[in-house]
């Protein structure tokens, strides 16, 4: 994939740290989603780089290299031993270098975002970097906090995640000068698939494969992090599951695991989970219907699809 090259040819840094810890991310794979929403929304809405650019390619790894450093960080702050199946960075080099190199790929991103020389460009990335730091520690002010409902927590995930999404699929308007209307659905197609992927992170915490997904299963659990099938069951279940939830979140651990799973499945809080993220789905459809017909469209349908029913 172009992407990832143009990814390998900008994280090369003469501090070899840098470039050591770089390399160990880029092996480690990723679905590089947001870079394909990037160049599928530029198809979608007609953008064609120059003979010779490589404006939309250098975008997409912009927002890979974002999305990166945020992962670099949330992997400090959570502590998180384990992604894509294997050691996290700061579990290989320690949490000082992981939180630098974050920087250092907030800051490539940066540098690669004024190359492209285009103040709206600019503005929409910039305003979305800010949004997910926002994100962050809204997550963080509620980690082990039962009375987080669910509107709050969508707020989390409309800030933390799905700011990426929208920037992403808004940049392909952008870079085609589309008509307001145009770029307006694809940002809300960004946003509505970006809710829909995080709905079924978190309910793959509860429900996956360990193997599959990358991770141990009850990570947000042991983080104290209040999810929405845990919100369901605090909404719908029996005092004594409610009671249950609520201890988990707040101490955290895995000890209540098994429990939790049992009163998360008793009130079928995944189900629950999954259709609210299958009607972000049907919303991101809805948003995009305006746009011509393209293999380029079709794609994004099948992606909001698939944010679904993916298993991974």
């Amino acid at each position: 994939m172009r992407v990832d090259g143009l990814i390998r040819r900008r994280l090369d840094s003469d501090v070899a740290l840098v470039s050591q810890v770089a390399e160990y991310i880029v092996a480690s794979g990723g679905k590089r989603l947001r870079p394909a929403l990037l160049l599928l929304a530029c198809g979608a809405a007609g953008f064609r780089d120059k003979p010779g650019g490589e404006v939309r390619l250098q975008l997409a790894a912009v927002v890979e290299f974002i999305h990166t450093a945020t992962l670099l960080h949330d992997d400090v702050v959570d502590e998180s031993p384990l992604r894509r199946g294997r050691s996290t960075a700061n579990a290989a080099f320690g949490n000082a270098a992981s939180v630098l190199v974050g920087d250092f790929l907030y800051s490539r991103a940066f540098q690669m975002m004024v190359e492209v020389d285009n103040m709206r460009v600019m503005q929409v990335l910039a305003e979305a970097t800010n949004t997910i730091a926002g994100g962050e520690v809204l997550q963080l002010m509620g980690s082990h906090d039962p009375a987080v409902d669910e509107t709050r927590y969508l707020e989390v995930i409309r800030r933390k995640t799905a700011k990426l999404f929208e920037a992403a699929a808004r940049l392909g308007g952008v870079l085609a000068a589309s008509a307001p209307a145009i770029e307006a659905g694809l940002a809300d197609y960004g946003t509505h698939v970006g809710t829909a992927f995080q709905l079924i992170d978190d309910v793959l915490d509860y429900s996956g494969d360990a193997a599959t997904i990358g991770k141990s299963l009850g990570d947000d659990l042991a983080e104290g992090k209040p999810t929405l099938p845990l919100i369901r069951v605090m909404r719908t279940g029996t005092p004594a599951q409610a009671e249950l939830v609520r201890r988990a979140i707040v101490e955290g651990g895995r000890e209540a695991f098994g429990g939790v799973l049992e009163a998360i499945r008793a009130c079928g809080a995944l189900d629950y989970a999954r259709e609210a993220a299958r009607r972000e789905a049907e919303a991101a459809a809805r948003a995009i219907a305006p746009l011509a017909a393209s293999e380029f469209k079709q794609s994004l349908l099948e992606l909001a699809s698939f944010s679904v029913t993916r298993s991974s």
